[in-house]
């Protein structure tokens, strides 16, 4: 068998079912072989747009997303999306190809070394020598795409390898039952929540499982715990429940914030440090924290627990579930006032609709004509401190962001795995004018694969998030503002629909016929973010000053 049927023989092993990639000559012996195989190939137009596919592939499924790239820029095009599976804990396994390494005459060029680049960005990084050691890396390499905390790792295989012939056979993928913490941590960790007086859950994109959503949901029922989450942590319980304080969008001052201060033991599930921190400890604080997850904490200036729960996270829950009982002396009443607040407030916002649009008109709109299912893929921008923190998601992966690299360029790519995994559901990416066109290229590919897509950019044309930075640091406007395409042109240039919103009440009236209509639709809408310092610091400050 040549190595390179190996290879996706080995990928058919472990239930690939996609590869999302831009081929080279030195991929051309793989190529050939997923054309012989039962895995689609999806041609990108960029190596960083297939990486951000795969990643968000993982996310959704849990199962490894697979992305492909020749050697040299074609692998460095996907360092950027490396970072973002590493550090967003999604299972991405990333192939690129080499020259040949036993004897070739080109010399250097093209040559850069991959596995040395890769090292600090993945879980592992392995160059094939032989191609009878295929099985044992590819099927090494997906297993630690995907144990917690999963992540990305990437595979080298040169071109004279992928030519070999081999004798080896892919292994069968074996499954593996996660470690459950010990019954005494367990007991402490009742036993801290029962003696605080106002505990309060926090809820981490280590949370994001099926089993977790469940047993979390069973558990703040039962105990009547209100809970918040982080930014990648939402939908992981149906936040339009009675207990739901808000999502940790901003970094302090807000409502939500208020109840945190307060809290005397926050129960922290499924986070770690490198998403942006939602809360901060402090040395002589009054706050005690668990972490619940599945691995133990890394303890950070700002985050430094009491105790740790290691194990399965939905095991964790259950049996904490199962060993509490409600205590009489827990006092949830600043909590409820907390919550009349803020849902006051984002109601107040909610309203005003001038034009260009605001943040919050823009998400409440969104929120109303999206199902309960539907799945936003955000971009990032300053949009979305307003999606985070205003949008109330109702099920898992209903909403997509990246706060952990919060790279831009991500949400088109993301929302086009989406609509892949999930065909069945309605899928809208949202993005700045200035992350839309760092990947707008594969508006070519989300036509040719026929996707049913709806695009919305949002036009302010200037890197909105760091000019708000600028100007609130009280430094003069420079260096952020640009111009734009006819954007509408620019969709029917791709074969796409492009449509423009030009008053605000033409908003949900477009998306909503965009929504139930086949195709790519791409949505220009203007934004004015010109009142977000007042809206999102002053007001909120004076506002919660009164709690």
């Amino acid at each position: 068998m040549k190595a390179s049927d190996l290879f996706v023989r080995a990928l058919e092993q472990e239930g690939v079912e996609h590869l999302f990639g831009v081929p080279g000559e030195e991929t051309l012996n793989l190529m050939e072989s997923l054309r012989n195989s039962n895995i689609q190939f999806i041609l990108t137009r960029h190596e960083q747009a297939a990486g951000f596919m795969a990643a968000t592939y993982g996310r959704l499924t849990g199962k490894v997303g697979v992305c492909l790239s020749t050697l040299g820029p074609g692998v460095t095009n996907l360092v950027t999306a490396s970072a973002y599976a590493q550090l967003g804990a999604m299972p991405m396994l990333m192939i690129s190809g080499q020259k040949p390494i036993k004897k070739s005459k080109q010399g250097r060029f093209q040559i850069v070394d991959a596995i040395a680049m890769m090292r600090p960005l993945t879980k592992s990084t392995r160059q094939v020598v032989h191609g009878n050691s295929i099985p044992v890396i590819v099927r090494e390499s997906v297993r630690l795409a995907q144990e917690e905390r999963p992540g990305a790792v990437h595979i080298e295989l040169p071109e004279d390898i992928a030519e070999e012939v081999c004798t080896a056979e892919p292994y069968t993928a074996q499954t593996a039952r996660r470690p459950h913490a010990d019954q005494q941590t367990i007991d402490q960790a009742a036993e801290m929540l029962v003696a605080a007086k106002r505990p309060l859950i926090l809820i981490g994109a280590g949370a994001n499982r099926y089993r977790t959503s469940q047993a979390l949901k069973r558990f703040i029922d039962q105990t009547g715990l209100y809970f918040f989450n982080t930014q990648m942590g939402k939908g992981v319980v149906d936040e339009r429940h009675p207990k739901f304080l808000g999502t940790a969008a901003l970094s302090n001052k807000d409502f939500l914030h208020c109840a945190i201060e307060r809290a005397d033991l926050i129960l922290n599930v499924g986070h770690d440090v490198i998403e942006k921190p939602p809360f901060f400890m402090y040395a002589n604080g009054n706050t005690e924290v668990i972490h619940v997850n599945f691995f133990s904490s890394n303890v950070d200036e700002v985050y430094f627990p009491q105790l740790d729960v290691v194990g399965d996270i939905a095991d964790s829950i259950e049996r904490l579930h199962r060993h509490l009982q409600p205590a009489a002396h827990w006092d949830f009443s600043f909590f409820d006032k907390v919550k009349q607040e803020l849902e006051r407030h984002i109601e107040d916002k909610a309203a005003d609709d001038r034009f260009p649009l605001g943040p919050e008109y823009l998400t409440a709109q969104i929120r109303g004509i999206m199902p309960d299912d539907g799945i936003l893929a955000l971009d990032n921008g300053l949009y979305k401190i307003g999606f985070a923190r205003n949008y109330k998601a109702y099920e898992l992966n209903t909403l997509l962001l990246d706060n952990a690299l919060a790279s831009m360029g991500a949400g088109l790519p993301s929302a086009m795995a989406a609509r892949m995994v999930f065909p069945d559901r309605k899928v809208m990416a949202i993005c700045g004018d200035g992350g839309f066109m760092m990947n707008a290229q594969e508006l070519e590919t989300a036509v040719r694969l026929k996707l049913d897509l709806v695009i919305v950019v949002l036009c302010d044309n200037a890197y909105g998030m760091i000019k708000w930075k600028q100007t609130g640091l009280g430094f003069p406007a420079y260096g952020m503002d640009y111009s734009n395409p006819n954007f509408c042109l620019f969709a029917e240039a791709h074969g796409a629909h492009g449509h423009r919103v030009n008053q605000s009440g033409d908003l949900s009236k477009i998306l909503k016929e965009c929504l139930d209509t086949k195709g790519v639709h791409l949505v220009e809408v203007p934004v004015d973010y010109s009142e977000d310092e007042q809206d999102l610091i002053k007001e909120i400050k004076t506002r919660t000053a009164a709690l």
